[in-house]
């Protein structure tokens, strides 16, 4: 299983489902549209990795790497 904090800049990975259900961060997630099936790439990282900007649906959307640690993704 890959994770979104895995990717490298200019990666496109699909979501495949989270890997900790029990998380507060899978609720937020979840409701800025991370949710399965949906195709997200990465724009940029910042110099020690922490945030991630990717790109969801023509949104740029920052996430923090602990966040992204249990997004569960595929790569496309």
């Amino acid at each position: 299983m890959t994770r979104l904090d895995e990717l490298g800049i200019g990666d496109v990975a699909r979501v495949t489902g989270y890997s900790d259900r029990t998380s507060s961060y899978r609720r937020r997630l979840l409701a800025m549209g991370l949710t399965p099936g949906s195709v997200v790439k990465v724009v940029r990282k910042a110099p020690l990795g922490d945030p991630i900007e990717i790109d969801l649906r023509g949104t740029s959307l920052s996430v923090r790497k602990e966040e992204a640690r249990i997004v569960a993704i595929e790569l496309a």
